[in-house]
């Protein structure tokens, strides 16, 4: 297995360098876990098992296969931060645990089905969005150094919603109210 650990990567958080649409220094690897289940209407289960800054080598591969599991890598994701998704990112930083939300299908590779991640996010919203669409998302906890950058940027580009001073019903009173009289008054003048 290939271990990496993010803090031997210097990620250093530069908002004066940040603009609305800003990448990760780096592209990252997902790896998949094919485990075998002792269950008579499930005998698989993939899931997601790590991210990990970006693996030289093919962008597909085998890291392990036994009986009881097997993992797989795919290199080459890109992590785009977008200002209009602030708001997911928010969301994802407030919770008690932020994390990468990892989008998976199955298909057919090499002659067998395995689960293959298509795409990566660190919003909340997004990930929300491929659920609705009844696409399968798995979550993994972020490292301190991605939450720092993904907070920095945050910080920057959210704007928390202005919530809209709410109007009275006319059976409340107002200026409304007061017009709608004399309307009424100069009708039963006429």
């Amino acid at each position: 297995m290939i271990f990496i650990l993010w803090t031997k990567l210097s990620l250093v958080c530069n908002t004066s360098t940040m603009d609305k649409t800003s990448h990760l220094p780096f592209k990252v690897s997902i790896v998949m876990q094919r485990q075998t289940l002792s269950n008579r209407w499930q005998s698989l289960q993939w899931q997601l098992l790590d991210v990990l800054p970006d693996v030289p080598g093919p962008s597909t591969r085998q890291l392990r296969a036994s009986e009881q599991e097997m993992h797989w890598l795919f290199a080459g994701f890109e992590i785009v931060l977008y200002a209009d998704e602030a708001p997911g990112y928010f969301l994802n930083l407030s919770s008690d645990a932020p994390c990468w939300f990892v989008m998976w299908r199955l298909e057919e590779f090499d002659g067998q089905e395995i689960a293959i991640p298509k795409s990566i996010t660190l919003s909340y919203n997004e990930a929300a969005r491929w659920m609705d669409g009844s696409e399968q998302v798995d979550t993994l906890p972020v490292a301190s150094d991605i939450a720092s950058w993904l907070a920095e940027y945050t910080q920057e580009y959210y704007e928390p919603e202005v919530k809209k001073k709410r109007k009275h019903p006319s059976f409340e009173g107002g200026v409304g109210v007061d017009k709608m009289a004399r309307a009424e008054l100069n009708r039963g003048r006429s």
